[in-house]
C-alpha cells in the first residue's frame, strides 16, 4: 500500500468499505457518499472500485446472479445463502499453505463462498411448510 497514489473519491471509498460491517454494492457506495455531500458521478464509483481492486486494496465478490459486492482485505471467506442471496463473513483456517502443497505452485489468493440457506430463511421454508427449492 506505501506509495499509492489516490484521489479524494478513492480515498472515501475505501474509507466507506473498510468502516462497513456489510459487503456493499457500487450503487451502496455511491448512495453513501452522496449522504457524506460528496458529489460523485455512479460512473466515477465503479471507476475508482475498479482501480482500488486492481491495486489489490479491496476484494470483489462476485456471485451469480446478484451485483458484484466489495469488501475489506482482511483475511476471511463468506457464507452465500441461495435463496436470498444475503452474504456473510465466516473466518476459517487459512488454507494457502495447503493448498500450495497439494499444487505444487504459488497462490496469490483464494476467495471461498460456501453455499448455504441461512436461518431465516429456512425458518421462512418451515413457516410455509414448503420444500427447499
Amino acid at each position: 500500500m506505501i506509495g499509492v497514489l489516490m484521489t479524494k473519491n478513492a480515498k472515501l471509498i475505501l474509507g466507506i468499505i473498510n468502516n462497513s460491517k456489510e459487503h456493499l454494492t457500487a450503487e451502496q457506495i455511491y448512495l453513501r457518499l452522496q449522504e457524506e455531500s460528496a458529489r460523485v458521478a455512479l460512473a466515477t464509483v465503479y471507476n475508482n472500485l475498479s482501480s482500488l481492486y486492481e491495486q489489490g486494496l479491496i476484494r470483489k465478490v462476485t456471485v451469480e446472479g446478484f451485483p458484484d459486492c466489495y469488501d475489506k482485505m482482511k483475511r476471511h471467506d463468506h457464507l452465500f445463502c441461495k435463496k436470498c442471496g444475503k452474504l456473510s463473513d465466516i473466518v476459517l483456517e487459512d488454507f494457502t499453505e495447503r493448498l500450495q502443497k497439494e499444487i505444487g505452485i504459488p497462490i496469490l489468493s483464494y476467495d471461498l463462498k460456501i453455499n448455504y440457506i441461512c436461518a431465516e430463511c429456512l425458518a421462512e421454508e418451515k413457516d410455509k411448510g414448503g420444500k427447499r427449492e
